[in-house]
């Protein structure tokens, strides 16, 4: 009788279980009245209305009239603009870096997604709907990254994919990669010049795999059975797809020199299109990062926490983007994700830019680098229903993020925010003493784990 009992209740938790794991992603409708729209491309709007059916903004306007059974938000006195988005971000992952090689581009942060981070609800606090979540700095071509939309309350992780988003690639420039492989290891790359012949060398092969491939089909056309594919390899078939711009290079760099580099190596291999990340010093090339059609995704005012992060200036986001470059501001942190909008909101004190272009850094612009800058980004017919809205000026220092929603799906509400929002954690459980040994840098989330790595593999 036990075991009968024992077995139903089994088949329950596994009937539970694959209805949640393959349940559709929820979409929501609503209209939202009287606001004041940032539209964001399209410039503000005032004491208009916006009608979300289904997840997607079928309506903009005056006197919109919602479909009978949905919700209406009076968003009077009310800044209504499109979700915050950031291209450079690690919360939502349980691993960041795979620090056991220069080349790891095999490797996915997609198999490691946590959905139940509480960091996604805070980011969701602060406007936030989606983020790059991103390999980590360790390897100069580190491991494929994941774009995700922020329906924290969710146990399955594809809930948070943002299906159909590009892929990527993280790589990485500079002390980071040096440190770990050269000094770490004593393996290429100790200097910026072995970075750049580790890049050089990934690419040359990848080129071999592509051509043994095409050369083999080829064979197999004409009847020829003597000629041997190439060895699978998970590794030459990302890079074939980076040549190939099927996956987009993300790239952490932050000295002039560097960055000039990759883009003559990109140059060579006919790499069309790439986006440097934290950038400090990318306004020292900003004409030829134009010129090349590469983009940056910058810190506000980030810098010397590090020798190669010395020089920069809060003025990099405008120049950069007064240069004609597309450019986002990003927070490399589960902190200031919160705070994107008084970051972008600095570029009116440091260079002037209008509200249209500041808010384009955290919206339309980290969208377009992202690849999915026609579904989200601004509020537009059409696209998908990512919305927050604020009380106050969202670039005021008074703004406040009242109201998230993603898909036209409410999840964050100021007016209800419960006082405990994790999921399955407990607030008392106490925490490994050697976790807060790790001095990992506060301003660089890039390289977060790497020292657990080097304490376990490399130094016994």
């Amino acid at each position: 009788m036990n075991n009968m009992k024992y077995n139903i209740f089994s088949g329950f938790l596994l009937l539970l279980f694959s209805v949640c794991m393959n349940a559709q992603t929820q979409t929501g409708s609503m209209l939202i009245k009287n606001g004041t729209v940032l539209t964001v491309t399209n410039g503000t709007m005032e004491n208009t209305d916006v009608l979300i059916v289904d997840g997607k903004i079928q309506d903009i306007g005056q006197n919109l009239r919602a479909p009978r059974g949905v919700e209406e938000i009076d968003a009077t006195g009310m800044h209504v603009m499109p979700g915050i988005i950031d291209a450079h971000s690690h919360i939502g992952l349980e691993t960041v870096n795979e620090a056991t090689n220069p080349v790891t581009a095999e490797v996915y942060v997609g198999d490691a997604l946590n959905p139940l981070d509480v960091s996604i609800y805070r980011a969701l606090a602060g406007g936030v709907t989606a983020s790059h979540a991103m390999h980590g700095s360790a390897n100069a071509i580190g491991g494929q990254c994941e774009t995700i939309k922020h329906r924290y309350g969710t146990y399955n992780p594809d809930d948070i994919r943002m299906d159909g988003a590009p892929r990527t690639v993280k790589f990485a420039l500079g002390e980071n990669p040096m440190r770990v492989h050269g000094e770490g290891r004593g393996i290429l790359p100790a200097t910026r010049m072995g970075i750049e012949q580790v890049i050089r060398r990934a690419f040359a092969e990848a080129k071999e795999y592509k051509a043994a491939k095409a050369q083999y089909e080829e064979a197999r056309k004409n009847g020829d059975n003597t000629v041997m594919p190439p060895m699978y390899s998970r590794r030459m078939e990302a890079l074939e797809g980076i040549l190939d711009g099927e996956i987009i290079i993300h790239c952490h760099a932050y000295r002039a020199d560097e960055i000039y580099m990759l883009m003559q190596v990109c140059k060579d291999f006919g790499v069309d299109y790439l986006c440097f990340h934290h950038a400090n010093e990318g306004f020292k090339v900003a004409p030829d990062l134009a010129a090349f059609g590469a983009a940056a995704s910058v810190f506000a005012d980030w810098w010397s926490f590090k020798f190669e992060v010395y020089y920069s200036t809060a003025y990099n986001a405008t120049i950069l983007t007064q240069n004609g470059v597309l450019t986002s501001i990003n927070s490399d942190s589960g902190e200031l994700i919160r705070h994107l909008y008084h970051e972008a909101a600095k570029t009116q004190r440091y260079g002037g830019l209008t509200d249209d272009e500041a808010l384009a850094l955290i919206t339309i612009n980290p969208a377009k680098q992202l690849g999915i800058g026609d579904r989200v980004g601004s509020i537009e017919k059409g696209k998908e229903a990512d919305i927050t809205i604020f009380k106050g000026h969202p670039l005021s220092i008074y703004g406040i993020p009242m109201k998230t929603n993603v898909d036209g799906v409410i999840y964050f509400d100021r007016e209800n925010d419960p006082n405990d929002m994790r999921l399955d954690v407990n607030p008392e459980e106490a925490m490994p003493a050697f976790f807060l040994d790790i001095q990992d840098y506060k301003h660089e989330n890039c390289m977060h784990g790497t020292y657990q790595t080097f304490n376990t593999l490399f130094r016994g």
